[in-house]
């Protein structure tokens, strides 16, 4: 069984004592690929070297709606720089965060914008992080008369949310929380993600799944995410972690 981890941060801080370690592990347990997904310039860099180090892992360049306010005046022209860089995929993760607040919002609208503008520019898919403003990515997307390819990362809304976001396009992927016994909203949202739109991911270091909940999470640990989502979707873990390595292969654009 191989695994795609579409999203984590194996290049955190938080993996510095024991990285490649924790990379011998994860490839034990049949992640033969993932996504390390940066949230500002300096994380673009630093998911590149690992990408460049090891084999299967790709990186991601773009400014998370927590750094928006950091952005400097250069950063479109970056971002399309590194863009042409081979271990790229995808411009993320970016978006609207509106549970931390840690930009102001108006700010996190237009960078979100002028990044929008760019992926269409360049055809790159995105990865996007919404907390609490689906409301408002919503009005966003339709507000746009053309819409870059992409992934709503680590989904945290309804049933009826998802298939907006189908309906406009995108894949939906889901992370630890939708192992957890109360994420029943979740599980019915996976329910409703038709298979191939579907994605599975760790965001590690965060949102370890049940039964490795509360502790530092791995990309290793995609596997139970993509155990839960094959028990809703009645298929076998097997039939999905197939499926899903497909579908981010074919929203990564990544050839055989």
């Amino acid at each position: 069984m191989e695994l795609f981890d579409s999203h984590c941060h194996l290049d955190d801080e938080r993996f510095d004592e024991d990285r490649e370690e924790v990379f011998r592990e994860l490839r034990e347990s049949g992640v033969t690929r993932m996504t390390c997904v940066a949230s500002d310039l300096k994380t673009a860099e630093s998911s590149l070297r690992f990408a460049e180090a090891h084999e299967g892992v790709y990186a991601t360049c773009g400014v998370h709606p927590h750094e928006a306010k950091d952005a400097l005046a250069d950063y479109l022209q970056t971002i399309e720089t590194l863009c042409k860089t081979e271990p790229y995929v995808a411009i993320g993760e970016i978006g609207l965060d509106y549970y931390y607040d840690l930009s102001p919002r108006d700010v996190q609208k237009r960078v979100l914008n002028e990044q929008l503008d760019l992926a269409v520019a360049i055809n790159m898919p995105c990865i996007f992080h919404i907390r609490d403003a689906h409301g408002d990515m919503v009005d966003i997307f339709r507000s746009r008369s053309v819409l870059p390819q992409g992934i709503i990362h680590c989904f945290s809304g309804s049933a009826e949310t998802a298939k907006e976001y189908l309906r406009m396009g995108f894949y939906i992927s889901f992370a630890g929380p939708l192992t957890f016994k109360k994420s029943v909203h979740l599980q019915t949202a996976c329910q409703a993600v038709p298979l191939d739109r579907l994605l599975i991911e760790t965001d590690s270091p965060y949102l370890a799944p049940e039964p490795m909940r509360g502790r530092r999470n791995t990309p290793a640990n995609v596997r139970y995410v993509c155990e839960k989502a094959a028990e809703l979707h009645g298929i076998s873990a097997e039939e999905m972690a197939r499926i899903t390595y497909e579908n981010a292969m074919r929203v990564y654009r990544i050839a055989e």
